[in-house]
């Protein structure tokens, strides 16, 4: 599982949330994903505001921020997959007779034992890290690298590059100066983008240009103008009307604001199409045929049941034992029956989904021997 630059600058604090806040956006450390804010998200039949959904994102998609980091590589966490056992039943409130009893090692003793280890390898990280940041102090700094500009579309290996390289790349390509001609754009990618950055510098902010008098200053910078100026549209230093009658210097708030526009039609789009299915499914135990009937307004979600089943969270004791004692390979996911919504008109999903869910009941009758449903419910569980 790799882990992003950006989820090892965080700060401690953030890194406990899961996510940090952007002008614009919460952003998941742990996977990338992106909630813009300022959009109210619709989540089975239920609306939530950026923030709240970002952590109904983490709770889905993660479980938790202490599961996803107890799942790392040990070549990241400096954990033994014992060590991660252990912080895993701490985590779930177990008790030292409990982890001992489920582990089957040693004594109560025992795991008061590797609690002190874990303790003292928690001091131990502390020192380290002080150490280091001690050490920063001391370490020479590197070169900054080159921020790209606010308008620019694209951000990747272009712009990791010094102040002393930029200097040294312009030195050679503008012999006479950076107001001077350039000598060749027959260069490197990367070193288009500093001249770009240069020569836009020729142009006025707020001011409109039409096609020939933005030719005329890039026909002084070089020969081939047309290239230039399609360079530095497509890198959104310049925008232009459609049929190209004027041009003009592009801001960092017309990109912030065709961004945000595109992303709304998305969302509203993705959530015309994407329609959740309510249903109803089983749990099954292939090896005594014991299953357990479940509703759910998103059958979509069953993946996560699953998982949390599989980690030990099911609120269904009796299955939880059982899948401890056959083993996960054992239990199958099957969806029963969706629930048919007509396309107009008043219906109460949540009415009609207990009555699906009823109907199963009665049919397979999961009591007792037969399965894992304790009491026939009178009311729905979605």
């Amino acid at each position: 599982m790799n882990v992003s630059e950006l989820f090892w600058s965080a700060s401690f604090d953030d890194l406990k949330c899961g996510y940090i806040q952007e002008e614009d956006h919460y952003v998941c450390l742990l996977c990338g994903e992106r909630i813009e804010k300022g959009i109210v998200y619709p989540e089975e039949g239920i609306f939530y505001d950026a923030c709240r959904f970002m952590r109904l994102h983490i709770e889905r998609a993660h479980q938790s921020v202490f599961e996803h980091l107890n799942g790392l590589d040990k070549k990241i966490t400096g954990l033994t997959e014992h060590q991660n056992t252990l912080l895993r039943l701490f985590y779930q409130g177990k008790s030292d007779a409990e982890i001992q009893k489920e582990l089957g090692i040693g004594s109560a003793s025992t795991i008061r034992n590797h609690r002190f280890l874990l303790k003292e390898k928690e001091r131990q990280s502390k020192v380290y890290l002080l150490m280091m940041e001690l050490l920063k102090g001391k370490i020479k700094a590197e070169p900054l690298l080159l921020d790209p500009p606010q308008t620019a579309k694209m951000v990747d290996d272009r712009y990791k590059m010094s102040q002393k390289d930029r200097d040294q790349i312009l030195k050679n390509l503008f012999p006479e100066g950076s107001a001077g001609p350039l000598k060749t754009f027959s260069i490197k990618e990367k070193h288009k983008l500093v001249v770009l950055q240069e020569i836009i510098q020729r142009f006025q902010a707020e001011q409109t240009y039409t096609e020939k008098e933005v030719n005329q200053i890039l026909k002084f910078v070089y020969p081939d103008f047309a290239t230039l100026r399609r360079y530095l549209i497509e890198y959104g230093f310049l925008d232009r009307t459609p049929d190209g009658s004027q041009y003009w210097l592009r801001t960092a708030a017309e990109n912030k604001e065709e961004t945000t526009m595109e992303r709304k039609q998305e969302l509203k789009r993705q959530y015309k199409e994407t329609k959740t299915q309510a249903g109803v499914f089983q749990i099954k135990n292939t090896r005594n045929q014991k299953i357990l009937i479940e509703s759910t307004f998103n059958l979509k979600s069953i993946n996560g049941k699953q998982f949390g089943l599989e980690m030990g969270s099911h609120t269904n004791k009796l299955l939880q034992t059982e899948l401890k004692e056959f083993g996960a390979e054992t239990f199958v996911f099957e969806v029963l029956e969706t629930l048919e919504t007509p396309e107009e008109g008043y219906f109460d999903t949540k009415e009609a989904l207990k009555k699906l869910k009823e109907k199963w009941l009665d049919q397979l009758q999961p009591y007792g021997e037969r399965g894992y449903n304790t009491v026939k419910p009178l009311r729905g569980d979605a």
